[in-house]
């Protein structure tokens, strides 16, 4: 089995498991929930948020909602990993709360625990078994691949709490400026900004920039740019009753029409999907 796909209907728990030669993020990624990567084998660079990581095999990545990321080197794309998505809802436990334990998760943007031989040999053994069950499908696997996602988180955040999560260095000095960069992006989305104002700014070329750009984050620049934008945009679609056009406004679109057609094709949907009760 190279690769198993499976989500529900509400869109609140998927499996993603593939054994691959080549593979790379073609689209902005981020999502309404939690998302546990854990990479079984080979090496990845991860763009988080405002940073590029190395990851190697054995570590699990844990990724809150609507945080920008995506893989980076397709030139080393031998790897094997299991991708978990969890919606809030589903990681409630006794009369409802989300226990303390995964407090040291909910409280992080990201975080890349680098596990003991013995939590990774739980981890793999948890790992195998909700892939088994995801591709079996017997009566009840669902719940029974929730159950199994939650021990793997809280096996992860025990860790976390333990101060056993890994602190990991960027791949080289290029990566640390893009990652000045980036953050001045994030800080200045709603401004105007171009590839030009950029390296102005930076004290860089525009060629330089674009090309280090792309090669560090996975993003061409207007990708990044819009994904932030569309981002921001979406949480004010779900958590205020604020006007489509004025978020389109105060997000940086100079019109209505374009924050339309760039927020469909980066979410996939029209924003006004956001605004009819979608689970945030």
């Amino acid at each position: 089995m190279e690769d198993l796909r499976y989500e529900n209907e509400e869109g609140t728990f998927s499996v993603s498991y593939r054994k691959a030669l080549s593979h790379h993020m073609a689209t902005s990624h981020f999502h309404s929930t939690y998302e546990i990567f854990y990479l079984m084998s080979g090496q990845r660079e991860f763009f988080l948020k405002d940073r590029t990581l190395v990851a190697r095999e054995g570590d699990v990545i844990l990724i809150s909602p609507n945080v920008l990321h995506r893989t980076t080197n397709a030139e080393k794309p031998k790897h094997e990993r299991l991708v978990l998505n969890l919606h809030k809802s589903c990681m409630t436990l006794g009369q409802g709360a989300v226990s303390h334990v995964l407090l040291p998760m909910l409280d992080r943007e990201y975080v890349i625990v680098r596990s003991a031989l013995q939590d990774r040999i739980a981890i793999e053994a948890l790992a195998q078994s909700i892939i088994r069950e995801t591709h079996e499908r017997r009566p009840g696997f669902e719940v029974y691949a929730q159950t199994l996602a939650m021990q793997l988180l809280i096996v992860c955040c025990r860790q976390i709490e333990q101060n056993r999560m890994e602190k990991l260095e960027a791949p080289s000095p290029m990566h640390e400026r893009i990652s000045e960069i980036v953050r001045y992006i994030n800080d200045h989305y709603a401004e105007e900004l171009s590839l030009t104002i950029l390296a102005d700014q930076f004290y860089l070329s525009p060629y330089y920039l674009s090309r280090f750009f792309k090669e560090a984050t996975g993003f061409t620049f207007v990708e990044y740019l819009n994904s932030v934008r569309v981002k921001e945009a979406k949480k004010l679609l779900e958590h205020s009753s604020m006007k489509a056009n004025l978020i389109a406004r105060k997000v940086g679109f100079g019109s209505v029409t374009h924050f339309g057609r760039v927020f469909k094709s980066v979410t996939g949907h029209a924003p006004l999907y956001y605004r009819r009760g979608k689970k945030d």
